[in-house]
């Protein structure tokens, strides 16, 4: 032990080193320049190692060498500005099995004098496991979820090619239904694209996903045909079965405008988002269908009402209105216990 090493170590107090030892946690004190004066007995049962060859930077002789420079620099940076430090770190314990610690530290002062830290070490190590299996478990169910994303994708490209085949063989009267069944299952695949892109699929943002969902159905069709407005203030987070069948909803009211309205007229659908805080996330629907004379395809069964009221119930929205100006389509959404 060098002398200055020494004299710092002799001049702790014995209360303060009958208090650390009896202490059920690891602990430690450095001097101002960041050398260790001591370590409590439950410090050395985990290391094994003699108090002496702890002393001073001996101690760090056992941090594990991946963790090495990210220690040094987050002490480093804490000492200069004499500020509190919390880091994680791999130590080696007296078996030789690196465990991890999450070691917790305050600087101390004394008549306005620094004199170094006191700090405090949990064993971590099982938390971090945990969390190394959650990472684990979450790659592979993004995996799993790509894979059938793409089958799903696939599955669904094949049924608007057989639609289009069978509605071109079909009698005239026919073609209009065959070419809305058509439109829906393009619909559906962008509700699921933009489902699948949601940068946290148990969690989704809401505003951004109707902001990509709106940009997408406006791409339905030929250019300028569809515009899907997104407005409101606030924001939430939504599961995905809400966020699914929301946007199953949101597709069907876009079809039913493609579906009432000539080639040549264009569908507007204003989306009105209200997330108060403490109170439910709440949607409103408004399409200008009504105003508009139902020429497109006389021949489409009008089904809408019931497809929505079918998504709303499978995802536990409450709904009500017509999405017209007079009597907006009101969804209030469940929820979201993935974020309470």
């Amino acid at each position: 032990m060098a002398p200055a090493q020494g004299s710092a170590e002799a001049a702790l107090s014995d209360s303060f080193r009958r208090f650390a030892d009896v202490v059920p946690l690891m602990m430690w004190r450095s001097d101002e320049k960041g050398h260790a004066i001591h370590h409590n007995e439950c410090w050395l049962e985990f290391t094994g190692r003699p108090l002496a060859a702890e002393l001073g930077l001996g101690w760090r002789e056992g941090l594990h060498p991946e963790d090495f420079d990210r220690h040094a620099r987050i002490v480093a940076q804490a000492f200069e500005a004499r500020e509190p430090f919390t880091v994680e770190f791999r130590l080696r314990r007296h078996d030789g099995v690196y465990r991890w610690l999450l070691d917790t530290a305050r600087p101390l002062m004394e008549d306005g004098r620094f004199q170094g830290y006191l700090g405090s070490c949990f064993d971590i190590t099982d938390r971090k496991h945990a969390e190394e299996n959650i990472e684990h478990a979450l790659a592979e169910k993004e995996t799993l979820l790509a894979e059938v994303y793409h089958r799903v994708r696939n599955n669904l490209q094949v049924m608007v090619s057989l639609i289009g085949l069978y509605g071109r063989a079909a009698p005239d009267a026919c073609r209009g239904s065959f070419e809305a069944l058509g439109q829906r299952v393009r619909a559906i695949a962008l509700v699921q694209q933009h489902l699948h892109e949601a940068p946290h699929i148990a969690s989704i943002d809401l505003r951004d996903y109707l902001h990509r969902l709106a940009s997408g159905l406006g791409q339905l069709r030929r250019a300028g045909r569809i515009s899907v407005q997104v407005e409101g203030s606030g924001n939430g987070l939504v599961e995905p079965r809400t966020a699914n069948a929301l946007g199953m909803i949101v597709a069907e009211i876009v079809a039913e405008c493609l579906d009432a309205t000539a080639e040549h007229v264009a569908c507007a659908i204003s989306i009105g988002l209200d997330a108060a805080a403490g109170l439910p996330l709440r949607v409103s629907i408004v399409s200008g269908v009504s105003e508009m004379a139902a020429s497109g395809r006389p021949n489409v069964p009008k089904l809408g009402p019931r497809l929505i009221a079918a998504y709303a119930a499978q995802a536990e929205i409450a709904v009500s209105g017509d999405a017209s100006p007079a009597d907006p389509l009101r969804l209030t959404l469940p929820p979201t216990a993935a974020v309470q």
